[in-house]
């Protein structure tokens, strides 16, 4: 995954995401904040750019200060298709396992894509 930091890159991938509200919503917020000086502490990743299939926002790893803080552990979460979403749960170090999080998004297929790679691992999702 890639992060974005470029300001130009955010601005427009802030205009993409603008032209698929509302399903882009959890991470539209996030992608503004980042892009007018990241007060917060977040990062955007996209898998590739220009051309992204799916956009994760999260706070920076160093800022994480307790790893069952499933409140502060957030993640947003925007796909265009349901492979990448399940690339990003399989088989990347974007979303850390070694800590309690929660993913927000607003595309039908999350939840079940987020239950099924967690059954295949032995993880609790609640």
């Amino acid at each position: 995954m890639l992060i974005l930091r470029c300001p130009a890159q955010l601005q427009l991938l802030e205009k993409t995401l603008w032209k698929s509200l509302p399903t882009t919503l959890p991470v539209l917020g996030t992608v503004m904040t980042v892009a007018r000086g990241n007060p917060a502490s977040h990062e955007v990743l996209v898998d590739s750019w220009p051309h992204f299939s799916i956009v994760l926002t999260r706070l920076r790893p160093e800022e994480h200060r307790d790893s069952r803080d499933y409140y502060a552990n957030q993640l947003a979460v925007f796909y265009r298709e349901e492979g990448a979403l399940r690339a990003l749960l399989e088989g990347t170090e974007a979303v850390t396992r070694g800590r309690a999080f929660q993913i927000l998004g607003m595309q039908d297929g999350l939840d079940e894509a987020v239950q099924e790679v967690a059954s295949a691992r032995g993880l609790k999702v609640e």
